[in-house]
């Protein structure tokens, strides 16, 4: 009876082959810095459900955006948002370092492609990477197709919630008509019918 007690404590070979698995997928995933693409993956799932799918704000929510502020896009062109006044901008903070923007970027880029009046309606991806090539090689290769920028100026108080993702959508009036701090589905009938109504206002 106490061989038997003593055998159900010990760990087997096969306990401790399972472990070094485990740890070694870890310390992969870890040493080639893939834990953004792994767990965004595994977010993709959650978005995929709709149970985060993009609220719009009630009217009496709504606040004045703030144009002042330039960017520069990924042939290093100077771009000031004042001359975008008067559009439908959708502002999306993302970095490749965090897996809920990981795992939102294919519904923004699916939105993105089905929105055919790009001259009214225009994408702002502002990448929060320290280098512009870092995040330009990681949207090449995972195929995206919508223009992304970097900060030139301080992003204004409106737009600053010390989160990533933070997206924004600016009305053609210049009113912040959608406000979200981490990931959500946007590329939902619903969501897209919006940005055409505004957009025709």
């Amino acid at each position: 009876m106490e061989e038997k007690t003593k055998k159900k404590k010990g760990v087997s070979k096969r306990d401790i082959i399972e472990l070094s698995i485990i740890v070694a997928i870890f310390l992969v995933i870890y040493i080639t810095g893939s834990q953004a693409e792994v767990f965004g993956r595994m977010q993709q799932v959650v978005l995929s459900t709709g149970v985060v799918n993009v609220g719009i704000l009630d009217e009496d929510e709504f606040t004045n955006a703030d144009y002042n502020f330039r960017l520069v896009n990924q042939e290093g062109i100077k771009i000031d948002v004042r001359d975008l006044k008067g559009k439908t901008i959708f502002i999306n903070i993302w970095a490749t370092w965090c897996p809920p923007c990981v795992a939102e970027m294919p519904n923004i880029n699916s939105l993105y492609n089905k929105i055919e009046n790009k001259e009214d309606i225009v994408f702002l991806m502002i990448s929060h990477d320290d280098e512009m090539r870092t995040a330009n090689a990681w949207i090449k290769r995972k195929g995206f197709d919508f223009p992304i920028y970097k900060l030139a100026t301080p992003l204004p108080d409106v737009f600053e919630t010390g989160v990533v993702p933070s997206t924004f959508v600016v009305s053609p009036e210049g009113k912040v008509v959608v406000s979200k701090t981490g990931m959500a589905n946007y590329d939902t009938n619903r969501f897209r019918k919006y940005l055409l109504k505004l957009s025709e206002k």
